[in-house]
């Protein structure tokens, strides 16, 4: 029948307006068997590591027509993990394999479609990297960048929130492409990270700028070839101003706007057509399908240190809540993980 444990999970309480506070989720303790039932197909993994994302916050509040799912008040929160399988009754998956994927934000988890899981082969990097630098921010930075840029030798790149998990990755790798990369950032910290650490040319904190678009084309003064968006708002306007004819835009996500009841407009989007942009969004799992080609890719460099990656650590499921609302504020530096289990 398999052993009886409890297991911690981190519940959202109900939808949320406005900026999401760690009160709008609880923990909760529940029970479960340590087995599936031989006919269901699933799987049964000890959780390690969760994800923080930006994109869960739209997941907070109720939505329709949207590419993902809301949360489901009063039920775990669901994001990219790295697990370890405890039992399986799928064909492809055994015991103590390790994966990464969707998984429930709770110690132990059922997953009912374990096909979308991810196995883990290459264990001599930190498996928290499976959340980061080799999971869904790894391929989004990868296919963004890459497959829908098309870049070139000494192009001009911005990256907005350039610290983030997807973003330290942008700039790192528009410079093997060896392109002049600036970022912005939050804070005097994360600007000097930008420079120091990632190999930014320039980097700058935007909230330090009365004017966006003054201290773009000051970094730029030749304009953007390609912007790599992950704000939206007034700092999609500027770049709009400053974006060179057939520039291109990589729309990844735009988190100014998550927290806001009313979303903010963008004024300048005739430079689409007197600049000849091209303006595109897109999702991570457009490019899963290449994730093998992008982890041939990428590792190498990892193992070369011509790639490196900042993650931010917190420890317990418990800290879940703080972690994911800290991103909000800018409190991470790097990419925001929580370690639930060492294995």
């Amino acid at each position: 029948m398999g052993e009886e444990i409890s297991n911690k999970q981190i519940l959202l309480k109900d939808y949320v307006n406005g900026f999401p506070k760690e009160s709008d989720m609880e923990l909760r303790i529940s029970s479960m068997k340590l087995k599936v039932p031989e006919d269901s197909n699933s799987v049964l993994v000890k959780n390690l590591y969760l994800s923080c994302d930006p994109y869960m916050r739209p997941r907070m509040k109720k939505t329709e027509g949207s590419y993902t799912d809301s949360f489901t008040p009063g039920s775990p929160i669901v994001g990219f993990g790295v697990a370890k399988v405890v039992d399986s009754a799928h064909p492809k998956f055994k015991k103590d394999e390790l994966v990464w994927g969707i998984t429930g934000w709770e110690e132990y988890s059922v997953i009912k479609a374990p096909e979308t899981l991810f196995k883990i082969h290459n264990t001599d990097v930190p498996l928290s990297y499976y959340t980061g630098i080799l999971g869904m921010p790894g391929i989004t930075a990868y296919g963004g960048f890459y497959e829908l840029c098309s870049p070139k030798k000494g192009e001009t790149v911005y990256v907005s929130a350039a610290s983030g998990a997807v973003g330290q990755l942008v700039g790192q790798f528009a410079k093997l492409i060896g392109c002049y990369v600036v970022g912005s950032a939050g804070s005097k910290e994360k600007v000097e990270l930008l420079k120091n650490k990632f190999g930014f040319d320039e980097a700058f904190n935007y909230k330090e700028e009365q004017d966006l678009s003054a201290a773009l084309k000051r970094y730029f003064p030749d304009g953007i070839d390609i912007y790599f968006e992950n704000v939206g708002g007034k700092m999609l306007d500027a770049v709009l101003l400053n974006m060179r004819v057939h520039g291109r835009i990589a729309v990844c996500g735009m988190i100014s706007q998550y927290n806001l009841e009313q979303n903010e407009g963008v004024h300048n989007l005739f430079c689409l057509i007197s600049k000849r942009l091209r303006m595109q969004g897109f999702l991570a799992v457009d490019y899963f399908p290449l994730y093998k080609k992008f982890v041939e890719m990428v590792t190498p460099h990892i193992k070369e240190g011509k790639v490196t990656y900042v993650e931010d650590i917190a420890e317990g499921i418990e800290s879940a809540p703080g972690a994911l609302v800290g991103l909000f504020s800018g409190r991470n530096v790097g990419k925001q993980v929580v370690l639930v289990a060492r294995e």
